[in-house]
């Protein structure tokens, strides 16, 4: 039995943990919590969003922007994300609607598709 999704692997470039840790922190407002002691020399880094775990893994030769594959978010006040994002330099596009929500997506910095989505 498949209990529930214990976490996402995101990849990033090589040296790219600032710059990631600025936006997922700095922007999308995610806390950082601590890697294993095991895991802490292979680069990247963790955040928690209220229990659910995204990991940060770095790779190099990955064209991101080419992938559909993506994390959706559920949130509240999507006009004011798309203002934030928007004013944070990210190009925000309308999402094909589905019903009962409203969603748009866009590219972290690296490329990586994302969604946000918030129930009408």
């Amino acid at each position: 039995m498949i209990k529930a999704v214990h976490h996402v692997q995101i990849s990033i470039p090589v040296g790219g943990e600032d710059m990631a840790r600025g936006f997922y922190c700095g922007v999308l407002g995610f806390t950082e919590i601590p890697k294993p002691d095991s895991l802490a020399g292979r680069g990247g880094f963790w955040l928690d969003l209220d229990g659910f775990q995204l990991h940060f893994g770095t790779e190099d030769n990955i064209d991101r922007a080419k992938t559909k594959g993506h994390v959706a978010y559920l949130v509240t006040d999507l006009g004011g994300w798309r203002q934030k994002l928007t004013s944070a330099g990210c190009t925000v596009i309308d999402g094909i609607p589905i019903p009962n929500y409203c969603r748009f997506e866009f590219r972290d910095p690296f490329g990586n598709r994302v969604e946000f989505l918030e129930r009408e």
